[in-house]
């Protein structure tokens, strides 16, 4: 069972999150002068609202969802007065589809932009994970190529390395039995290597034989470290995608999603592993977590999944080759069938993440 102030922790860090992304629809939406009815964290009950400029900003009870929304938008759900919202200033159906767009897009964008600044505050703070050998195994592959302690990775082949997390994420899609091309920098000078991963049999997959310093980090300056944001943010988008793939190929299952409940529970263990090292380590490792969850939100939110912005960014696309929208009955029942079933998998995750808690 989590600790209370994991499970604060964890509602803080969903409400963040979920604030980003409807805050990314909501400032759109105001700039290109769409009428914005609601703009509310949470998802059920009202706890708190307030009326402001013709928007009521609201909180609600289940920390599960948000939503922003928009005069004329109904989120495709059949509505019979939309035709009539078309031609209402303000309307989010009178604007042209490029605005609408941009509106539909500016939620997951938001999300890879809170993605973004909490890599540069967490960058700052700590520094990077330089990717620089400070091991390697006697008789491993690594060391009869002649890579050395203390040599830093550039790239290998034609992939740049960056962080020493690339160089995780780059052999978790190695191919067996092809040679890897390592360009080193050692005392100045940049070499290059071919290392032939080897099979551990403890190990279970090809090893280098190589390994880092997780702690050893090295502090850089403020360009640096806007760079290595991106590059950060990029690393968890693309371990995203990763996750995905691994559920069209069997490496992984709908049991091992994670719903608001598997969130506070991976929270929780966060701060319990973090405890000793204090404070601050507690802090950078929620917001390494924040990273994470924030920039898989925007990548989830972008699959063309229907009742999902991707769904809608699909139809919306579809309008721009078209010339004209598709009939919103019909985009209507496409996305309440996608939200009906959006609904049992998250049942089935909640039931999920409450089995494994138990």
């Amino acid at each position: 069972m989590s600790n209370w102030y994991s499970i604060i922790f964890g509602l803080i860090m969903l409400g963040l999150i979920i604030l980003f992304h409807e805050f990314g629809h909501f400032i759109v939406a105001k700039k290109n002068g769409v009428t914005v009815v609601e703009f509310a964290v949470g998802m059920g009950p009202l706890i708190w609202s307030k009326v402001k400029n013709g928007t009521r900003y609201a909180l609600r009870a289940i920390p599960m969802g948000g939503a922003c929304m928009m005069l004329g938008d109904d989120n495709g759900i059949p509505d019979p007065e939309i035709s009539a919202t078309k031609n209402i200033e303000g309307s989010f159906q009178a604007k042209s589809v490029w605005v609408r767009i941009a509106v539909i897009f500016a939620g997951p964008f938001f999300n890879f932009v809170l993605a973004f600044i909490l890599s540069v505050i967490l960058l700052g703070i700590a520094g990077i994970d330089k990717p620089t050998l400070a091991y390697i195994k006697e008789g491993s592959a690594a060391e009869s190529a002649g890579l050395m302690v203390g040599d830093q990775i550039t790239k290998l082949n034609n992939t740049t390395i960056r962080t020493a997390r690339d160089i995780t994420m780059f052999m978790s899609e190695y191919t067996p039995g092809t040679e890897l091309s390592f360009s080193v920098l050692r005392d100045g000078q940049r070499l290059t290597y071919l290392v032939a991963p080897e099979w551990s049999d403890e190990d279970g997959q090809y090893m280098l034989g190589i390994g880092w310093n997780a702690y050893d980090r090295t502090r850089i300056g403020v360009l640096e470290t806007l760079g290595y944001g991106l590059n950060e943010v990029w690393y968890w988008i693309k371990l995203t995608f990763k996750s995905i793939g691994m559920l069209f190929t069997g490496d992984a299952s709908v049991n091992d999603l994670a719903g608001p409940v598997g969130v506070v529970d991976l929270v929780d263990e966060t701060v319990e592993s973090s405890k000793q090292d204090g404070p601050l380590y507690i802090f950078l490792n929620l917001a390494n977590l924040c990273v994470l969850l924030s920039a898989n939100v925007g990548v989830m939110n972008l699959l063309p999944i229907p009742a999902l912005d991707g769904g809608r960014l699909l139809f919306l696309i579809i309008e721009v080759f078209r010339g004209k929208p598709i009939d919103k009955t019909k985009e209507g029942y496409v996305h309440v069938a996608g939200f009906l079933l959006l609904l049992l998998l998250m049942i089935f995750v909640l039931f999920n993440d409450v089995r494994r808690m138990l």
